[in-house]
């Protein structure tokens, strides 16, 4: 159980640590380059499509782990439906 959940919080924190680092970057230069009045939804909406492609990149190994996770999951879950219904079959 800790495991399935571990794998999840780590993939989930990275996600959400690349955004943050995109966010607080492409804010920056959008800062410097249009000053404080410009509107920070274009960089917001920017780092949502970088730490998308880049989590792609570079997370691929903690997206396989979590994925694993979840495949054990719903094979054990499969396993046990194929037994409760050949019981239910065999009474």
């Amino acid at each position: 159980m800790v495991d399935r959940v571990k794998a999840f919080v780590i993939y989930t924190v990275l996600r959400l640590g690349l955004f943050v680092v995109c966010y607080a970057a492409l804010g920056g230069l959008y800062l410097l380059a249009f000053g404080p009045e410009g509107s920070l939804l274009w960089p917001f909406l920017g780092a949502i499509v970088l730490s998308s492609l880049l989590s792609l990149r570079f997370l691929a190994p903690q997206r396989e782990r979590f994925a694993a996770v979840v495949q054990q999951r719903a094979e054990r879950a499969t396993a046990r439906f194929e037994e409760r219904k050949a019981r239910e079959d065999a009474e």
